[in-house]
């Protein structure tokens, strides 16, 4: 590389977050500091030498590399709860099922973590992962495998499994933390708040092929907030109180340091900016401890989309991943183009999250910079309508025309207020319509 190219001195995020810090002299010479490696929680003498580095080498900045992922690939993330399936309360037993688990994997010791089964925050919760796959038909599959692993597991446990943004009943302040360091940091760290997080959700990573289309893809997403928010809202009840929300589950997320929505920046030098200043400030210690609503992922050259309250069941999660990738799909084509995709002010995207929590399907969202507005059902089924042509191309017509069901039958806190009033209030028998939904997944 020839001189000229480094003056402007910087350290690369590169695969597996490695810091490589370089300094180009006039004689070409180079001086290359100690590498931090970002997989790994940034301790406080390493930070210190980060800080030292950056205020003694002028110039330097944060490159964050990202990867190239083959456009639209996608994969998803499924986070279930464990209940006694007498009580429906939670029970923390999620290191035996994911030990049970391993032990009926071939290549797997008692105490390895299955490929695609995961622990979580809270022993009372197990995830779903996913492979890369091309089409939301083959993430559903991949989904419906692993499901079928873990209830090999639980059912001779006595234990069943659901999935909704919260659990209705059971109390947060008992559900005990799994033992990483990394989540005995964040409730040291955040306290009541963080112990109030008995919440799940559905995450979906969509691959993008250049690294130039994360950021403005990730605004065009946040214009869609309330419409995912909408049809995945299933947390009412938190604590045996109908809270008045369609979802709990985003207003107490968003409690946790660096969660909620994104900010916008207009180039990913700003980014790179914005991450340098929270590794160096102690705000985070992994680059994945940025859990904004919507996120870019650089190692692994995908945009996540986490908005999503837990859903229920496969269909509900094929449907928003068949929405998540034909969004996606659609922005790249239009930034491949050379076009641009509209953006709304924060103080609108705002709003909108607020009302989709509130409302749920009910919701009139703003629309555009403009002010326009229009009730969330609409504009889905407007977008629906726009993006069959995309869906087609993809291969999950069936699966996006599934967005079309969850309107009609209503979205999950809908679901749960009903079963809830036909039983006088009694939340047990929410837990157990969302047992039975679940065991309505097929999984052969």
């Amino acid at each position: 590389m020839h001189a000229n190219n480094l003056r402007c001195k910087s350290f690369s995020l590169a695969n597996g977050f490695d810091f490589l810090f370089y300094l180009a002299v006039p004689i070409m010479r180079y001086r290359t500091a100690p590498a931090l490696d970002l997989s790994q929680p940034l301790t406080a003498p390493r930070r210190a030498l980060l800080r030292e580095f950056l205020a003694n080498t002028e110039g330097t900045h944060v490159q964050i590399d990202f990867a190239s992922s083959r456009q639209s690939t996608l994969g998803v993330e499924w986070e279930l709860a464990l209940v006694n399936a007498r009580t429906g309360e939670l029970v923390s037993v999620a290191n035996e099922v994911l030990r049970g688990v391993a032990s009926r994997h071939p290549d797997l010791n008692e105490d390895d973590e299955h490929p695609h089964i995961k622990r979580e925050l809270l022993l009372n919760t197990v995830e779903l992962v996913t492979g890369v796959c091309n089409t939301v038909k083959e993430a559903k599959e991949d989904l419906a495998r692993s499901l079928r692993a873990v209830r090999e597991v639980t059912d001779p446990m006595g234990v069943e499994l659901f999935c909704a943004g919260s659990h209705p009943f059971s109390p947060p302040q008992l559900q005990p933390v799994s033992d990483k360091e990394r989540y005995a940091k964040l409730i040291d760290r955040t306290q009541w708040w963080g112990r109030q997080m008995v919440i799940y959700g559905v995450h979906v990573h969509v691959g993008l092929d250049r690294r130039d289309k994360a950021l403005p893809i990730l605004d065009g997403l946040v214009n869609y907030f309330p419409h995912f928010q909408a049809l995945s809202a299933s947390s009412p009840f938190w604590g045996g109180e109908d809270t008045g929300y369609a979802s709990q589950r985003a207003l107490m997320f968003q409690q946790l340091p660096t969660a909620g929505l994104p900010f916008q920046f207009p180039s990913w030098a700003e980014y790179e900016s914005y991450v340098q200043d929270m590794f160096t400030t102690g705000v985070i210690d992994t680059l994945s401890e940025i859990r904004w609503d919507i996120r870019p992922v650089p190692n692994l050259g995908t945009i996540e989309m986490r908005i999503c309250d837990g859903l229920a069941t496969l269909e509900e999660v094929g449907a928003v991943a068949a929405l998540t990738q034909c969004l996606v799909d659609e922005f790249s084509t239009i930034l491949d183009n050379g076009g641009s995709i509209p953006t709304m002010p924060p103080w609108h995207i705002q709003e909108n999250k607020w009302r989709a929590a509130r409302y749920g399907m009910e919701a009139i969202i703003i629309l555009d910079a403009e002010g326009n507005e229009q009730l969330v059902t609409e504009h889905l089924k407007e977008t629906l309508l726009r993006l069959a042509p995309v869906a087609e191309k993809l291969g999950c017509s069936a699966e996006l025309a599934d967005v079309e069901k969850i309107i009609a039958r209503g979205a999950g806190y809908q679901r749960q207020r009903r079963v809830a009033a036909q039983h006088d209030g009694d939340l047990h028998a929410v837990v157990q319509d969302l047992v039975e939904q679940m065991r309505s997944v097929p999984t052969s």
